[in-house]
């Protein structure tokens, strides 16, 4: 059993992967500078700190966080799932291994909280390196998002 969608439906189909990773890359820029403000807060003294905390960056990072891994997940899948639809193949290149590769390190990353919660240093130096390596990865992502968007219009 195939699954027959009209060229319209399927042409917008091709859309919604990219609007939900750019989403997600703001989101993921959000949560970066939240996480940041956590720190501060954690080295912080006095009226700073106090003034920090007011911010409740904390779960502000942990909400955020959260949608993030929800988001990326589904939006790989979901980008995956469109193609096959489309294509009847997925295109193997660095574009889906570098995003298989960041829905994997988000898992590992967010897999850290319950260690950082209880104040392991070294599952906190580890989240922040893995997460800025999926911000680098995410930046370079849009970029060839925006590239294979474009080889989609040119063929329309």
């Amino acid at each position: 059993m195939s699954l027959e969608l009209s060229p319209e439906i399927k042409f917008g189909l091709e859309f919604v992967h990219p609007t939900v990773m750019w989403v997600l890359l703001a989101l993921s820029l959000y949560a970066a500078y939240s996480g940041l403000q956590v720190q501060r807060t954690r080295n912080a003294q006095g009226e700073e700190k106090k003034q920090l905390i007011k911010g409740k960056y904390n779960s502000k990072h942990h909400q955020v966080g959260s949608i993030l891994l929800s988001l990326m997940v589904v939006g790989s899948i979901g980008g995956m799932a469109v193609t096959y639809i489309n294509n009847g193949k997925l295109f193997v290149g660095p574009h889906l291994i570098a995003g298989l590769g960041m829905t994997a390190l988000i898992a590992f990353s967010a897999s850290l909280s319950p260690f950082m919660q209880k104040g392991a240093n070294w599952a906190r130096a580890t989240h922040i390196l893995l997460n800025f390596g999926i911000l680098g990865l995410f930046i370079w992502q849009a970029v060839s998002g925006v590239e294979i968007v474009l080889k989609i219009i040119s063929q329309a």
